[in-house]
Formats: structure tokens, sequence, C-alpha cells
């Protein structure tokens, strides 16, 4: 039998820290005690060690069972991934057994592209915000006040900067979107900030980061709205 690399919220609990991380052990457990977490799944430091043994490759077998559970995700939200009436959008966070608070890279609002963040204008009656969610995607940025035109220009000028410097276009596809951001994360549990923060706090490199996967709560769709 296979291993298996993937756990949704309700799989694990607080007990599964080395497997699961700090976080997405933490989100098991309130899952567990009825609390309402927005749900996903989290791919284990596990994936993460095999990762790096693969060459820094996400290999077929875990990516497999990641797509088995995006389709477990959208029936557990009731939303697809780039649907244009109901769609799904994620964030993508790491979660290492120790806390390594930013240390390391979280992606928000992973799932929109240019028909999907229309339709969230549409939906939302905010086009404001709705471009602010993708400009926010496509790269974290200071907080300056925009209109949605002003956003819209510079999602645009963001993924023209990505493709000059990655040589390709700025995926549409949110489940090769979310690939690419899950090798982000994997990535960075060797970028510099991370290693000097493990050498100084005594954190064993060999332990790797988890990666939770979680249906997108919105604290800037206006004055009423908080997370």
């Amino acid at each position: 039998m296979s291993k298996k690399y993937v756990y949704l919220f309700s799989e694990g609990n607080a007990n599964m820290r080395e497997l699961l991380g700090g976080k997405g052990a933490n989100l098991a457990e309130m899952t567990n005690i009825g609390l309402p977490v927005p749900q996903g799944f989290t791919i284990t430091t596990e994936a993460c060690t095999q990762y790096y043994e693969d060459g820094q490759k996400i290999n077929d077998e875990i990516q497999a069972q990641i797509m088995e559970y995006i389709v477990k995700m959208e029936e557990i939200t009731g939303k697809k991934f780039g649907d244009l009436e109901n769609p799904l959008l994620v964030s993508v966070r790491s979660g290492a057994r120790a806390s390594m608070p930013g240390m390391m890279d979280t992606i928000l609002n992973l799932g929109l592209n240019e028909e999907v963040v229309e339709v969230m204008a549409k939906k939302s009656n905010n086009p404001r915000w709705a471009w602010d969610c993708y400009r926010r995607f496509i790269q974290m940025y200071s907080d300056v006040e925009l209109t949605a035109e002003d956003l819209k220009e510079l999602a645009g000028q963001f993924k023209a900067e990505y493709k000059s410097k990655i040589g390709q276009d700025f995926p549409s596809d949110p489940k090769e979107q979310l690939m690419g951001a899950i090798k982000a994360v994997f990535r960075s549990w060797d970028n510099p900030r991370a290693n000097v923060y493990r050498r100084d706090n005594d954190i064993p490199y060999s332990w790797g980061t988890a990666v939770n996967v979680q249906s997108m709560a919105f604290g800037n769709m206006g004055d009423d709205c908080g997370t």
C-alpha cells in the first residue's frame, strides 16, 4: 500500500504534529472539536522530504494524491477550481512541526484568473476587492489606496514581470497554480532566512515542512468583513 501524503483536516489530530506540522495538527484538532474552520487538506512533512529526495520535484504519486484531495475539498466546500459560478479560492501556507513565523512562503487567493476575477467582481458588486485579491495573489504588495482600475492595471504589470523573469505566462489553470504554490512552499524550507532561523533555534533540516491548503475566508471585502 502506498504511503499517505495528504490528509483532510478531518482526518488528522493534535498528536500528528511531526507529520502534519504544527498548523496542520491544530487545524485538524479544531475541526475535530467542531470549530467552524474553513476546510482543506494538509500535505505532510514526508512529502517535503520526498520532494528534496526526488531532486526538487513533486513525484507522480504525491501529485495524484493532491489531485484526489482537490476533488474532496471541492465536494466539502461545494465550490470548484476555475468555476465561473462558484469558484474555489484557497490559501497555501507552510506549517513546520516547530513554529517558524514569517520564514516561509504564504500564497493567498489561489484559484483566481482573468475570468474568475470578473465573476467575483460582479457577484460581490465590489470590483475593487476582486482586483485587489488578484493583485495580492500575483504578488504580495503594500496596502495603498488604489481604484479598481489601478489594481487591474497592476495585476497586468505583475503578470508581465512574471513572464519576463520566468519565461512563461502566469498560470491561469488553478491546479497548475496549486502545484506551483506547493513547490514554492517546499522550496522556501531551504531559503536563506529559514536556514538561519533553523540554525539559531536548533530545528533539524530533515524535519521538512507540511503545506496547508485551506479555503479562503476574506477580511477585505468591505467595512463589515473580518477574519
